[in-house]
């Protein structure tokens, strides 16, 4: 049985070959080659060779680049996915050596000392295990799992992340399981593509697809393109009348407008990452400029990851004592103590690792970690981490304290606790740690002081990051005497642990602002754009946090939101009380609240918004529109809160920097990680900067993403629309254009125009206008037609001026198409139009304030002065050679050569004064009234 269930990784060890036929055949069927083989195909019975050749010697270039990229990228995925190693697991009480492949869920796998790189999902049942989840989550931080406590529910990873062990995550360390207390023990619980690494491989494999109206609109463009196309034709023979007609389509349609409208998208992301923003999801670049509200977690991300301890406050029966400013000035005693020990720091290689805060906590006691502990030494317990006080204070500060049990910080249950024993075995105590309502909430009512409620708000209005500690005695008779009642202690229920506590005292902390924090947000602000900070912490903390980074102003009024759920002994309520203390707004004060003037600002605890959200819906979209702070909230809540603002039609950002953000990071229309992780999977974005000031940065770059793809559009529908009118212009006088002149205008002109105009970099500041999503707007089609009549009219005048000349010669009414080359209507047509499209390409560049000035991009400025002087040079002087290889007639009057100049220049000087001015003041005009 054992070996019928195999894991992903050996799924997912396909032959690359089989890999790239697949992929082959799925390129053979995409609609854009579909359409180009139809295309090449009409060409050939056309008699355009040289022109359906080339086509397809680029076509077949793109597929094989194509094959080429995925190839790299199917390497990539496998070297990352594919995981092969050999692991001791214990069957029917022996232990064998297996292969990662043959394990099943309920597998046991023994954990070396020195760890490995897990192949399964397991949850951890005896010891602890130094893990490094960056892979997964991007926190570089290396994370302590414990034990999995005993419990009559249902096992999930995801509300047991502190217990379980993630495929593709490192073991740094494990101890305090095995036999002479190294190593740990574990059992798997999944394999396979039902892994979290497995679920992150398939999101790469299959991503989301994005909901964005620029994508839904260029197909429906290209299919009026198409229509307009396929309405144009003449009266002639039926053969003739269903090729002229279907190849009027293929001009219609350009057929490179999917490749084009992506240079953008390539452009922006090449330029985000030399500025150390990786993004592994490109069509999210330019939904980055549709963002409209951006959340922020605090700690490590508006705030600095180090904390300083501002002082510690012992409390009691009479109160709460002095504040002492350092711990290591504490008398010995339980709160000394309980600050040595409730942690969840551990040593690797004499370093010690863990939380930031945690190590500031320890390393302001003076405790050090011993070294040669032996479990005899506190009566047979399994020791996970032996704390001593200085040396010099051993006599005075007591003897060492042996970590025997942790329950891992929960942001759900917003604490942590240990177990500790001194040498022996004796004096079993219980430690507990974590925010002062839940701490105070799990103690006896009479040790905790009356006045803790006025200190923690006087310390958190501060901008302190208060913490709460309390302890309990264990009983008496516990005997932790052997191992097998280890074992057992190791499966108490946390709930016997953490309750009856005795409350000990407040640690205070200091967590600076960034300094970069409070800049970012007042260029989001001067932007218009919202910002929401969406933190764990206290909401007092957080609110004055907010007002250090500029999120509520000196002179505005926060509102603090109080919501309660139904109970046996009251109905729900909600509340309004503002931030003095002042008056309270009942509930039917809500639509004067939510409605008051931009002088009032939002506060919501976790509670709140969970009571919000489940007994007055009603209300939940007019709160959320004020809302700036959400504090005390979980990784669940924050997700959900993603999801609800997604539910207001705002597309969302949101910016984290640890494993409690990736529901929100990932859930969110704009996910950015802060860590040095660059192939971190946690978000569509990550920034190797440790502060915000890749936001902007993003912003930026995706609306200048965004409007060059909309240039490059407006850019590959006129050129379309240019050579539609040609060709139905030159069909009219029975003619047409040659194949070399197709050659020449789509290759050697417009597709290198179209490469090189994404290269414009975003503006320097970040512009309150936001720039439209959808394609089918009366700016976009306004300017499409205005061009496009005076695409028309351009022609048309050549040909009026060609044909009303003395020397004109009429066109041979007998022959119809390429036959009737060279002539003069196809030679003026011919240099009109191909002015044409250097010209579109010079009206559609602009971008303000989106984008930079034409003059930065320098490449497509030089390219446009050589177009322009070889074009001006096709005109004035072809010379024999050329125009017998381009099938166009040489004019000998040369004023009348520099007339057609002329008409060029006007047809130049018209579009560009119609596009920045009657166009620029239409689109402020729609943009206004949206």
């Amino acid at each position: 049985m054992f070996k019928c269930v195999k894991s992903y990784f050996t799924k997912l060890n396909l032959r690359l070959p089989f890999c790239l036929r697949l992929y082959l055949h799925l390129q053979v069927i995409n609609p854009f080659y579909v359409f180009q083989l139809f295309s090449i195909t009409l060409w050939m019975i056309d008699n355009y060779y040289i022109y359906a050749i080339c086509i397809f010697i680029i076509s077949i270039g793109s597929i094989f680049i194509s094959l080429y990229e995925i190839r790299k990228q199917s390497v990539t995925l496998r070297s990352m996915a594919r995981l092969v190693t050999n692991v001791t697991i214990r069957r029917n009480s022996e232990e064998e050596c297996v292969s990662s492949e043959d394990l099943v869920p309920g597998d046991c796998i023994i954990i070396p000392q020195e760890g490995l790189l897990l192949p399964c999902d397991a949850a951890l049942l005896a010891g602890e295990c130094l893990v490094n989840e960056s892979m997964l989550t991007g926190e570089s931080v290396p994370v302590l799992k414990t034990p999995l406590p005993a419990a009559e529910r249902m096992y999930s990873s995801e509300t047991e992340r502190r217990h379980t062990l993630f495929c593709g995550t490192q073991l740094i360390q494990a101890k305090g399981g095995g036999r002479g207390g190294s190593g740990a023990v574990a059992v798997v619980t999944s394999t396979g593509f039902f892994t979290a690494k497995g679920n992150l491989v398939s999101s790469i494999l299959y991503p989301q697809p994005t909901n964005f109206r620029f994508y839904q609109d260029s197909v429906k463009f290209l299919l009026i393109l198409g229509c307009v196309g396929k309405s144009f034709s003449r009266d002639r023979p039926y053969f003739e009348l269903i090729i002229r007609s279907l190849d009027i389509v293929t001009i219609a349609v350009p057929p490179a407008l999917p490749a084009a409208i992506t240079t953008g998208t390539i452009y922006a992301q090449r330029r985000l990452k030399r500025q150390g923003v990786f993004c592994i999801s490109p069509p999210r670049i330019n939904i980055c400029a549709k963002v409209s509200v951006f959340c922020f977690d605090k700690t490590g991300t508006l705030t600095e990851d180090g904390l300083d301890v501002w002082g510690v406050m012992e409390g009691g029966h009479a109160g709460f004592s002095e504040l002492v400013p350092e711990p290591s000035l504490l008398s010995p005693g339980n709160m000394l103590t309980g600050l040595a020990c409730c942690h969840t720091v551990t040593l690797l290689r004499d370093q010690p690792l863990g939380d930031p805060l945690e190590l500031k906590m320890v390393e302001s006691t003076g405790w050090v970690w011993h070294h040669e502990a032996l479990d005899a030494e506190f009566g047979g317990h399994r020791v996970l981490a032996v704390m001593r006080p200085p040396t010099r204070q051993l006599s005075a500060q007591g003897p060492a304290v042996a970590i025997v049990q942790r329950f891992a910080f929960s942001s759900t249950l917003q604490r942590m606790s240990v177990v500790t024993v001194a040498r022996g075995g004796h004096l079993a105590l219980a430690f507990i740690k974590g925010s002062p309502e839940m701490v105070a909430s799990l103690c006896l009512s009479e040790t905790v002081p009356a006045q803790f409620s006025g200190k923690l708000q006087s310390f958190s209005s501060e901008g302190l990051r208060v913490l709460a500690l309390a302890y309990k005695p264990l009983d008496s008779d516990t005997d932790f005497r052997t191992i097998e009642r280890v074992i057992q202690l190791c499966v108490f229920h946390r709930g016997e642990v953490e309750k009856d506590m005795h409350f000990l005292g407040l640690l205070m902390m200091k967590n600076l602002v960034k300094p970069e924090s409070a800049k970012v947000i007042n260029i989001l602000r001067l932007a218009q754009l919202r910002s929401i900070m969406v933190t764990g912490d206290n909401i007092l903390t957080a609110v004055n946090v907010a007002k250090s980074c500029g999120m509520v102003g000196s002179d505005e009024k926060v509102i603090f939101v109080n919501a309660t759920p139904h109970t046996a002994q009251a109905m729900p309520t909600l509340r309004f009380n503002l931030e003095d203390g002042g008056a309270t707004a009942a509930q039917s004060s809500v639509e004067v609240i939510t409605q008051s003037g931009f002088g009032y600002h939002l506060a919501i605890s976790g509670k709140s918004f969970a009571a919000l959200c489940d007994h007055f819906p009603e209300y939940l979209p007019k709160v959320l529109l004020r809302t700036t702070v959400f504090a005390r909230m979980t990784p669940d809540q924050k997700t959900q809160l993603v999801k609800e603002l997604q539910k207001l039609d705002y597309r969302v950002g949101m910016c984290g920097d640890g494993a409690n953000d990736c529901g929100a990071l990932r859930s969110a229309d704009v996910g950015v990680s802060l860590s040095e992780a660059e192939a971190s999977v946690a978000s569509p974005f990550t920034s190797r900067t440790d502060n915000i000031s890749c936001v902007p940065l993003l912003i930026r770059e995706g609306r200048c993403s965004l409007v060059t793809s909309f240039s490059l559009f407006r850019y590959m529908a006129l050129y379309s629309l240019i050579q539609l009118c040609s060709v139905l212009t030159l069909y009219t006088m029975k003619t047409s254009m040659a194949d070399l002149q197709f050659l020449v205008c789509d290759i050697f002109v417009v597709s290198v125009l179209a490469i090189v105009m994404g290269r414009g970099g975003p503006s320097e500041e970040l512009h309150p206008r936001r720039p439209p999503a959808s394609l089918i707007t009366v700016p976009v089609l306004g300017s499409i037609f205005i061009h496009t009549c005076m695409v028309i009219l351009g022609q048309l005048s050549a040909l009026f001026i060609t044909t009303s000349q003395d020397w004109y010669i009429p066109l041979n009414s007998t022959v119809y198409g390429a036959a009737n080359l060279p002539n003069m209507e196809n030679a003026s047509v011919f240099a009109v139009a191909g002015f044409q499209y250097i010209i579109m390409a010079v009206v559609v560049t602009k971008g303000y304030p989106h984008k930079k000035p034409l003059f930065y991009n320098l490449i497509f400025l030089g390219i446009l002065f050589v177009l322009f002087g070889l074009m001006s040079w096709l005109v004035l002087y072809p010379g024999p050679l050329v125009c017998k290889h381009l099938q166009m007639y040489n004019f000998t009057d040369m004023g009348f050569k520099m007339l057609l100049v002329a008409v060029a220049a006007l047809n130049l000087l018209i579009c560009f004064v119609v596009e920045v001015s009657d166009h620029g003041q239409l689109f402020v005009f729609v943009y206004l009234h949206e």
